[in-house]
């Protein structure tokens, strides 16, 4: 049911904007461009280019980049036993862009890495803020209580969106992508960027699911791990190093788009339960469902102005934020 559920987000993400595409039309298209039928004659060449060109890389990258943002945040809730943590609040997203414009900025150029310059540098980005985040918790309160983390990392996000709008200043010529990045935008994408994020949702979701099973234990603290013969401390860092890295890649392409990875766990515990086994890949069904959505009011519900997905999000996030801090104090 979820997978079709998602099949028919992406259905409607693609039919419905400026130009409405019928469900008929879509298959007629998507027979011609990868099946070789004929050119179908009632759909004009101008459809076919919006429909693929435009609609489609944008609805699968909005798919990928909410499925890779909800499993890195099903990771970090685990690890840390905390419904409020996530990328984004931890500051990967924005550790991640800073990487991404970084790049950007100074026009920095690595050969032998080509169209993987910004993925590398926004996973390190984000690894490295969210490693700074843990570190200087530790540093401050000797408990490393998870609400220190999660108030240190929404502190540190805080920061390092006041470095990117400063590079934004700095750098007027780059002023607009930048600002696209801390927004969060889907536009413009093309088939390469989805290639490069489907590769990276394989690999990431392949190496948690290694893990689903110290994930599980890992979920009731890390003494009862260490019991049970589960070395916490080493997977725990290998699962922020994959987190990171499906997070940072998805931002240095679309921006940093929030609380996506916050709300779509949850929903899926909910449903599902809190087996791993499940949680991951239905967290990622879920997400991709949900930014699918969200991208599709972005462009619709002014149209035909363009709003920022982030800004969607937090619209709902925010609400659902409050929702479950404060009713975990009133518990």
């Amino acid at each position: 049911m979820t997978v079709l559920s998602g099949i028919a987000a992406l259905a409607v993400s693609i039919a419905v904007g400026s130009v409405t595409i019928p469900l008929k039309e879509q298959w007629m298209i998507l027979a011609y461009k990868l099946f070789g039928t004929a050119k179908p004659d009632s759909v004009e060449a101008s459809l076919i280019s919006i429909m693929w060109s435009i609609r489609m890389p944008r609805a699968f990258l909005a798919f990928l980049a909410g499925g890779a943002l909800s499993a890195s945040g099903a990771v970090i809730q685990s690890i840390l036993q905390n419904p409020l943590a996530s990328s984004y609040t931890l500051g990967v997203s924005s550790g991640a862009s800073l990487g991404a414009a970084i790049v950007t900025v100074t026009e920095l150029s690595i050969p032998f890495l080509g169209v993987f310059l910004l993925p590398v540098f926004g996973f390190a980005g984000g690894l490295l803020t969210v490693l700074f985040v843990i570190a200087f918790s530790a540093r401050i309160d000797g408990n490393v209580k998870n609400q220190t983390i999660v108030l240190f990392g929404m502190v540190m996000s805080l920061f390092v969106n006041a470095v990117l709008t400063m590079l934004s200043v700095l750098a007027s010529e780059h002023e607009h992508q930048l600002l696209a990045w801390q927004l969060g935008t889907f536009a413009g994408k093309r088939w390469y960027h989805v290639g490069i994020l489907a590769v990276a949702c394989v690999i990431g979701l392949v190496l948690l699911l290694r893990d689903h099973r110290e994930l599980d234990i890992l979920s009731f603290g890390d003494e009862q791990a260490l019991a049970i013969g589960v070395d916490a401390p080493r997977v725990k860092k290998r699962l922020i190093v994959i987190a990171a890295f499906l997070t940072g890649v998805s931002v240095c392409f679309t921006g940093t788009i929030g609380f996506i990875d916050l709300i779509a766990p949850h929903m899926v515990r909910r449903i599902f339960g809190s087996v791993h086994r499940l949680v991951l890949p239905m967290s990622f069904l879920v997400g991709g469902i949900c930014m699918c959505l969200a991208d599709l009011l972005a462009r619709t519900i002014l149209a035909p102005q363009d709003l920022p997905v982030g800004a969607v999000t937090a619209l709902f996030g925010a609400p659902f934020f409050m929702w479950l801090y404060f009713g975990k104090r009133g518990n």
